[in-house]
């Protein structure tokens, strides 16, 4: 799944859950998807959390293929600054 269309799904989730806090998710060479000021964008830009893992990673956790504390604890997910923002990602996931 290309990341426009995980980003569309993330911005379906945000419209019925929103997050009052910057979020990325930065997949690599894949590029990033970050959620600032209620919107999903595809830019690059700093936020209170960045979530680095491959977009396989992200993919396996949208679909609940992928435990997100496993995945932080055998470091297939990597958090960079407010752990609390990145732990919201799971109900937007479900957009």
């Amino acid at each position: 799944m290309p990341l426009t269309d995980i980003a569309a799904k993330i911005s379906r989730g945000l419209a019925k859950h929103p997050l009052d806090e910057s979020l990325k998710l930065d997949c690599g060479e894949d590029g990033v998807i970050a959620l600032v000021d209620g919107a999903v964008s595809r830019e690059n830009v700093d936020t209170k959390c960045t979530v680095a893992m491959s977009k396989d990673n992200l993919e396996k956790l949208m679909r609940g293929k992928l435990n997100p504390m496993t995945a932080f604890m055998t470091g297939k997910i990597k958090v960079d600054g407010d752990v609390s923002i990145a732990m919201k990602l799971g109900k937007l996931f479900k957009g």
